[in-house]
Protein backbone atom coordinates (compact mmCIF):
# COMPACT_ATOMS: atom_id res chain seq x y z
CA UNK A 1 0.00 0.00 0.00
CA UNK A 2 1.47 3.31 -0.80
CA UNK A 3 1.71 6.35 1.57
CA UNK A 4 -0.46 9.02 0.43
CA UNK A 5 0.32 12.93 1.53
CA UNK A 6 -1.74 15.12 2.50
CA UNK A 7 -1.73 17.40 -0.53
CA UNK A 8 -1.94 14.49 -2.65
CA UNK A 9 -4.84 13.48 -0.77
CA UNK A 10 -6.71 16.77 -1.30
CA UNK A 11 -5.51 16.95 -4.81
CA UNK A 12 -6.96 12.92 -5.47
CA UNK A 13 -9.97 13.96 -3.77
CA UNK A 14 -10.57 16.99 -5.95
CA UNK A 15 -9.64 14.95 -9.10
CA UNK A 16 -12.39 12.11 -8.02
CA UNK A 17 -14.98 14.95 -7.46
CA UNK A 18 -14.37 16.07 -10.65
CA UNK A 19 -14.90 12.79 -12.47
CA UNK A 20 -18.21 10.80 -12.31
CA UNK A 21 -17.49 6.82 -13.86
CA UNK A 22 -15.45 4.51 -11.54
CA UNK A 23 -13.96 3.10 -14.29
CA UNK A 24 -12.41 6.83 -15.23
CA UNK A 25 -11.63 7.19 -11.57
CA UNK A 26 -9.65 3.82 -11.58
CA UNK A 27 -8.23 4.75 -14.84
CA UNK A 28 -6.74 7.90 -13.44
CA UNK A 29 -5.62 6.25 -10.32
CA UNK A 30 -3.83 3.67 -12.39
CA UNK A 31 -1.89 6.23 -13.99
CA UNK A 32 -0.72 7.64 -10.54
CA UNK A 33 0.67 4.30 -10.37
CA UNK A 34 -2.11 3.58 -6.91
CA UNK A 35 -1.74 0.24 -6.35
CA UNK A 36 -4.86 -2.19 -6.72
CA UNK A 37 -5.88 -2.13 -2.81
CA UNK A 38 -5.64 1.48 -2.43
CA UNK A 39 -7.71 1.91 -5.84
CA UNK A 40 -10.42 0.03 -4.17
CA UNK A 41 -10.08 1.54 -1.15
CA UNK A 42 -10.64 5.13 -2.72
CA UNK A 43 -13.44 4.15 -4.90
CA UNK A 44 -15.55 2.79 -1.97
CA UNK A 45 -14.82 5.79 -0.21
CA UNK A 46 -16.24 7.64 -3.16
CA UNK A 47 -18.74 5.92 -3.65
CA UNK A 48 -19.85 6.22 -0.04
CA UNK A 49 -19.79 9.98 -0.12
CA UNK A 50 -21.50 10.24 -2.91
CA UNK A 51 -24.38 8.33 -1.24
CA UNK A 52 -24.07 10.08 1.35
CA UNK A 53 -24.27 13.10 -0.43
CA UNK A 54 -27.79 12.19 -1.99
CA UNK A 55 -29.13 10.94 0.97
CA UNK A 56 -28.10 14.52 2.57
CA UNK A 57 -29.96 16.36 -0.49
CA UNK A 58 -32.85 13.59 -0.20
CA UNK A 59 -33.41 14.18 3.20
CA UNK A 60 -33.47 18.22 2.93
CA UNK A 61 -36.38 17.82 0.16
CA UNK A 62 -38.57 15.92 2.42
CA UNK A 63 -37.86 18.51 5.00
CA UNK A 64 -38.88 21.49 2.22
CA UNK A 65 -41.72 19.36 0.98
CA UNK A 66 -43.38 18.84 4.51
CA UNK A 67 -42.97 22.54 5.25
CA UNK A 68 -44.84 23.43 2.08
CA UNK A 69 -47.47 20.78 3.16
CA UNK A 70 -47.88 21.67 6.50
CA UNK A 71 -48.25 25.74 5.46
CA UNK A 72 -50.64 24.27 2.58
CA UNK A 73 -53.03 22.61 5.29
CA UNK A 74 -52.77 25.87 7.13
CA UNK A 75 -53.34 28.29 4.60
CA UNK A 76 -56.41 25.46 3.18
CA UNK A 77 -58.03 25.45 6.61
CA UNK A 78 -57.90 29.03 7.60
CA UNK A 79 -58.29 30.58 4.46
CA UNK A 80 -56.89 33.71 5.45
CA UNK A 81 -57.46 34.76 1.88
CA UNK A 82 -59.78 33.26 0.17
CA UNK A 83 -59.19 34.42 -3.53
CA UNK A 84 -55.80 31.93 -2.89
CA UNK A 85 -57.79 28.66 -1.52
CA UNK A 86 -57.76 27.19 -4.77
CA UNK A 87 -54.25 27.76 -5.53
CA UNK A 88 -53.22 27.16 -2.14
CA UNK A 89 -55.60 23.74 -2.15
CA UNK A 90 -54.10 22.61 -5.51
CA UNK A 91 -50.95 24.03 -6.41
CA UNK A 92 -49.42 24.16 -3.21
CA UNK A 93 -50.19 20.92 -1.83
CA UNK A 94 -48.90 19.27 -5.16
CA UNK A 95 -45.69 21.44 -5.47
CA UNK A 96 -45.39 19.40 -2.02
CA UNK A 97 -46.33 16.31 -2.82
CA UNK A 98 -44.07 16.64 -5.59
CA UNK A 99 -40.91 17.57 -3.31
CA UNK A 100 -41.67 15.19 -0.99
CA UNK A 101 -41.42 12.07 -4.22
CA UNK A 102 -38.68 13.75 -5.16
CA UNK A 103 -36.91 13.09 -1.79
CA UNK A 104 -37.87 9.98 -1.40
CA UNK A 105 -36.49 8.83 -4.32
CA UNK A 106 -32.87 10.66 -3.84
CA UNK A 107 -33.14 8.84 -0.20
CA UNK A 108 -34.07 5.44 -1.55
CA UNK A 109 -32.55 4.78 -4.63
Amino acid sequence: MSIISSDSAKSLHHKLSLLKDTKSIKAEMEAFGYDEETINEKLNEFKKRKLANRQTNGFICLAIGATLGFVSCLLTVLNPIPEIYYWVLYGLTSTAILIICLGLYFVFE
